[in-house]
């Protein structure tokens, strides 16, 4: 049994993808997306919780606010990344549970962290990490 929690922000970004598989994206162009960031436990705490949601949506508006409003291209942590939105959800995950390993949660006892950027209400990628 696993139980989730799931908060929730957005990221608008500009970016180029490089890569004929991506036609027109290959330009620089603007992307939108709904973040959603599930934290996984095997069991909940002793106060019977998962992850406090407000240290969770802290975290996540933190991370999301790093890479809002920027071209990623320009980015110096992001040289040489095709931005893809499979490899965002990687990137913001991998810095989430950063933060749960900095103690940014709390106590929290994760087993997992899934994130999910929505492009539309059609299309959407998503990845998880165990912890």
């Amino acid at each position: 049994m696993t139980f989730a929690v799931t908060v929730r922000d957005h990221l608008m970004i500009a970016h180029s993808l490089r890569g004929e598989v991506f036609g027109p994206a290959q330009r620089l162009h603007g992307a939108t997306f709904v973040v959603d960031a599930a934290f996984r436990a095997d069991a909940l705490d002793e106060h019977g919780i998962v992850v406090d949601i407000g240290r969770a949506t802290d975290v996540l508006r933190e991370i999301v606010g790093a890479l809002s409003y920027r071209n990623l291209d320009d980015e110096p942590d992001l040289r040489g990344v095709n931005t893809t939105t499979e490899r965002l959800c990687q990137i913001i995950a991998d810095r989430l549970v950063t933060a749960v390993r900095d103690g940014r949660l709390g106590d929290a006892r994760l087993s997992g962290i899934a994130v999910t950027l929505h492009e539309s209400h059609i299309a959407w990628a998503s990845y998880e990490v165990a912890m």
